[in-house]
């Protein structure tokens, strides 16, 4: 069983940043591709960012040179992948989640919410004027 658990989110006033991170667990775990989602209220979950475990990265064009994704892969099971996110703006808030692509599939990084098999619970970031 894999299981991702997200924090580091909040309020934070426009222009101001904050550090998602995702610690990701279980016997079954390795790391393959990491992603993060976002859902705003009345709008479809969509992809911000991705990141393989060669280094290959990917974001959406809105948060690109403002948002980065990372990650520290430990020597034990536990694996976490960090969004560092920078001058935010109002149209950032939503409900951002963790997403992991099991480690059968390539290693590609992807978009699609149905490339990823894993997700965690998310957690809110309000970006306030």
């Amino acid at each position: 069983q894999v299981q991702l658990v997200e924090s580091g989110g909040g309020l934070v006033q426009v222009g101001g940043s904050l550090r998602l991170s995702c610690a990701a667990s279980g016997r079954s775990f390795r790391m393959n591709v990491m992603g993060w989602f976002r859902q705003a209220p009345g709008k479809e979950r969509e992809f911000v960012a991705a990141i393989s475990s060669s280094g290959a990265t990917d974001y959406i064009d809105f948060v690109k040179g403002r948002f980065t994704i990372s990650t520290d892969n430990a020597k034990n099971t536990e694996n976490t992948v960090y969004l560092q996110m920078d001058s935010l703006k109002p149209d950032d808030t939503a409900v951002y989640y963790c997403s992991a692509r099991d480690p059968t599939r390539d290693n590609y990084v992807r978009r699609p919410s149905y490339e990823y098999d894993y997700w965690g619970q998310g957690t809110q970031v309000t970006v306030f004027s």
